[in-house]
């Protein structure tokens, strides 16, 4: 072939194929050695596994481990979280071997000042904070102290079933009622967390104590107290279930099945599950108890009424006020939280204003809540997570579940009353599943609008200079 065909056939075929030799080499220059590597590892895994204990989704730690690693240069480092482990991996080049770190994460302890503290940290980090400055920072706030002495945080528990006794309309009597059962159920759960007792029997011992305490208020009528007569019993196991059930991991749980966690997933719907069985059978067990004593309790044939619609708004308030100390927040986020509930709950009652149902009235709540709160959050420098869960709390359905459990108990013969009561805690299910589901799509969809958000303040940043 003459050199001229040969050279048209060379030039139709580089208009076809991707001449190999023309690739680039883009080996990356070791300039981090291997020491450097594993102190900026485990500084980003410390970090990280200090964020899944305090509360945070397991997708944000994984974001957050990644950001610091590629502050000092790692990149790529590969990460896997689990419901009870963090892994991280980086592989330099020309190494023979991958560095790779492990941290057991050992419980979870919700402590959101904390978790702020971090959040602030990762922030320097990645505006320029030297590693040794890094290093020291993060032993310091994993050091911290709880904010709040126990009994704040007895106390606080206790003014939480206030709350929710505040949006049923109780009178001043079943207010006090509601506050010292609480107290009674948190203190007992805090004596057993100190004796190392599993948490699924500290969940019955509470609510086995908050129903005997509830099915006792009645004797209060021989006093002679006008408010006496008007004391009503569910009202009081229902202010200590939402109690029980607020440390819950439901809005977790189902955040990380949507980002693709899905062990970390399963292990918090598993915990989820126990700690709820646990508040059951404690409730279960207290009802059978007053029962052979003979002061057994009638289900009522009718949901809970609430409270007038301003009333409501108060105790929604108390509710995420109460939260929010007890998971050891700071000034900044009770007052956020106090406001996002009331954001909430301004959703939910126009929800069921316009017809919907309780349970898809909640979930519309719940969006509400936990858009609002992923967008706020981000402006004041405040965990998502924290405001998010003080947001929904007064939505959970604490007096559906007892109304539920109490039928069961006291249908005897009575299928019908036993149908009704199941019904009822299968209405309570589908109320927590909305909430889940509504407050996970409010985190989803908030996200863009917060880069969004977080876009223009860098260009206006940059304006600026």
């Amino acid at each position: 072939m003459s050199p001229t065909p040969r050279r048209l056939l060379s030039s139709l075929r580089r208009l076809v194929h991707v001449d190999e030799a023309s690739s680039p080499d883009t080996t990356m220059i070791p300039v981090i050695d291997e020491a450097l590597s594993t102190r900026i590892l485990d500084l980003a895994i410390r970090i990280g596994e200090t964020m899944l204990v305090v509360g945070a989704p397991a997708n944000e730690v994984t974001l957050t481990i990644v950001r610091v690693c590629a502050a000092y240069g790692l990149d790529p480092v590969h990460v896997d979280v689990t419901y009870n482990s963090i892994t991280i991996a980086h592989s330099r080049p020309g190494a023979t071997h991958p560095i790779t770190l492990l941290r057991v994460v050992r419980g979870s302890v919700p402590d959101h000042a904390k978790l702020q503290r971090l959040q602030a940290l990762v922030q320097e980090i990645t505006g320029g904070l030297g590693l040794d400055d890094a290093v020291v920072r993060c032993r310091a706030i994993r050091r911290l102290p709880f904010r709040y002495r126990p009994a704040i945080v007895i106390a606080s528990q206790a003014s939480l079933a206030a709350g929710v006794a505040i949006m049923f309309g109780a009178n001043w009597l079943a207010l006090v009622l509601s506050f010292i059962a609480a107290a009674l159920a948190a203190s007992t759960q805090y004596v057993m967390a100190r004796a190392r007792v599993p948490y699924f029997f500290a969940q019955i011992a509470g609510g086995f104590v908050l129903t005997v305490f509830a099915a006792l208020s009645p004797l209060l009528r021989y006093t002679g107290l006008d408010a006496a007569a008007a004391i009503r019993p569910s009202v009081i196991v229902a202010s200590g279930i939402v109690l029980m059930l607020a440390g819950l991991t439901v809005v977790g749980a189902a955040q990380d099945a949507i980002d693709g966690f899905a062990l970390t997933a399963t292990g918090r719907i598993l915990e989820l599950t126990t700690q709820t069985l646990g508040v059951v059978l404690g409730i279960l067990a207290g009802l059978e108890t007053v029962r052979v004593i003979g002061i057994g309790m009638s289900p009522p044939s009718n949901a809970l009424p609430l409270g007038p619609v301003s009333v409501q708004f108060v105790g929604a308030a108390v509710i995420a006020i109460a939260v929010a100390v007890y998971n050891g927040a700071g000034a900044r986020i009770v007052v956020v939280s106090a406001a996002l509930s009331l954001v909430a709950w301004a959703g939910y009652v126009a929800a069921s204003g316009l017809g919907f149902e309780v349970a898809a009235a909640s979930g519309v709540g719940a969006f509400v809540g936990s858009f609002a709160g992923i967008v706020v959050a981000y402006r004041l420098h405040v965990p998502s997570v924290a405001i998010t869960t003080a947001a929904i709390l007064p939505l959970v359905p604490g007096a559906a579940v007892f109304r539920g459990l109490l039928g069961i108990v006291e249908s005897g013969d009575d299928p019908t009353v036993l149908m009704t009561g199941v019904t009822t805690l299968a209405g309570a299910a589908t109320i927590g599943i909305a909430l889940a589901v509504g407050a996970s799509l409010g985190i989803y969809l908030g996200q863009p609008v917060r880069a969004t958000l977080s876009g223009v303040t860098r260009v206006r940043a940059r304006a600026r200079r």
